[in-house]
């Protein structure tokens, strides 16, 4: 594994350069076909500036450099919004890079897919043990696991992850092979990831570098047959703290280390209410709720957290309808009517119970006891939000310059989303 970073200085062009081109020159790229797995705009990365790197350091040498967004069941980027992406021109497109193929995943559609075979219930239940003792067998955690993926990766020769790592409320920290799996794959591996971090719980896993989650993926894909790079880039604001080029594993264990040292803040006590800002990279309350999984650790118990986003306007451009039929609620809710619930996508299910955070729910009286409140200030109505079980203010009320000016116990967090609040032991 070839990298570098720290946690006190960000890195030079010149070292960003040196170092990934002394990872593809410690692999045999000649004449190879190359796809590049990147994210999509809900994560803060130099995307841009990777796609001018890779095309001169590699172009000429090799058979084909194409790229596909590891969007998961994120909406596909339009032709401009790829552009924007990967920060060319419609005429750069056409022209400098005309042989270049930009690929949206199709989750969507059946044909994208290849399967690639099956982790066994046998294998699934040694994992999966911490959430099966927890909760039982019998909550769609103990089964045979079919991994589908998208079968463009049958085409090339290597795959290369090239993305950012961030502390993650499903995996524990996003990257390496999260890039694959769910970026990439069909829903079967997405669901049950997703539900088995949700018994679990976010506020549990977020934050933790090895999970049974990130177990569950590595082991799938360990079943891609190509070759399998990653670099790995941990970014601080607008610039770059670490790279590390290597298989997915070495280099998101690398990113993973540094992240937890600059993503991560401590704090020394609890606060009563929050305001997460949220950036318009999100556009949907499916990504935006990141303003509730990074602040939950730091949210006294009864206080709030308001996620705060005027320019977001739906729940889910994907899920929107499902949620609206099960809501917003603790992940007692589902475990104690799995019976009601079984049918529904384990994704979606582990949504729900993400955002609505930690709590207890009691069958026999029906009563639902979160542990804080979820509050939201978007554009998305108030007879919605309530329906959903979420609580709502107008954005127009609320002035973020002067929040914590309430008193004591307030916290305005001005780019919500990536950065993970944590209590001090």
């Amino acid at each position: 594994m070839i990298g570098i970073g720290f946690h006190d200085r960000h890195l030079t062009d010149q070292e960003i350069e040196s170092t990934l081109k002394s990872g593809l020159a410690s692999v045999d790229v000649q004449n190879k076909k190359i796809l590049v797995i990147i994210p999509d705009r809900t994560r803060t990365a130099p995307i841009p500036k990777f796609f001018r790197l890779l095309h001169r350091l590699l172009n000429g040498s090799v058979a084909k450099l194409d790229y596909l967004v590891a969007l998961g069941t994120h909406t596909p980027l339009s032709d401009s919004e790829m552009n924007e992406l990967v920060g060319i021109t419609a005429e750069e497109r056409r022209t400098i890079f005309k042989e270049v193929t930009l690929h949206n995943h199709l989750w969507e559609r059946k044909e994208t897919f290849t399967t690639l075979g099956t982790i066994t219930a046998d294998e699934i239940r040694e994992i999966a043990s911490e959430a099966v003792q927890k909760v039982g067998s019998d909550v769609g955690l103990v089964k045979d696991l079919s991994v589908t993926i998208n079968r463009l990766v049958l085409d090339y020769d290597i795959l290369l992850i090239c993305g950012p790592t961030f502390p993650h409320e499903v995996v524990g920290f996003s990257g390496g092979n999260k890039y694959f799996f769910p970026g990439i794959s069909g829903p079967e591996v997405i669901n049950y990831s997703h539900w088995l971090g949700a018994v679990i719980s976010s506020y549990k896993i977020i934050g933790t570098m090895d999970t049974p989650v990130r177990r569950v993926i590595n082991r799938a894909a360990s079943m891609i047959n190509s070759q399998k790079l990653c670099c790995s880039l941990v970014v601080d604001g607008d610039q770059l703290s670490g790279v590390y080029f290597g298989t997915p594993e070495e280099a998101y264990q690398a990113a993973a280390e540094l992240s937890s040292q600059i993503h991560i803040k401590w704090v020394d006590q609890p606060y009563k209410r929050v305001l997460s800002v949220m950036p318009k990279m999100y556009d949907d309350i499916w990504t935006g709720a990141k303003g509730m999984y990074k602040m939950e650790p730091v949210i006294a118990d009864g206080g709030e957290v308001v996620i705060y986003a005027p320019h977001i306007d739906e729940i889910s451009y994907t899920h929107g309808e499902l949620l609206d039929e099960i809501g917003y609620h603790v992940a007692e809710y589902f475990l104690k009517q799995w019976d009601r619930f079984k049918e529904y996508p384990g994704g979606v299910l582990a949504h729900s119970t993400h955002c609505r955070g930690m709590g207890q729910y009691d069958a026999e009286t029906g009563v639902e006891s979160p542990r804080i409140k979820v509050t939201l200030a978007t554009g998305i109505p108030e007879a919605r939000c309530r329906q959903l079980g979420l609580g709502y203010i107008d954005p127009a009320q609320i002035n973020p310059e002067t929040w914590e000016d309430q008193g004591d116990g307030c916290l305005l967090v001005r780019k919500a989303g990536e950065i993970l609040y944590r209590l001090k032991p």
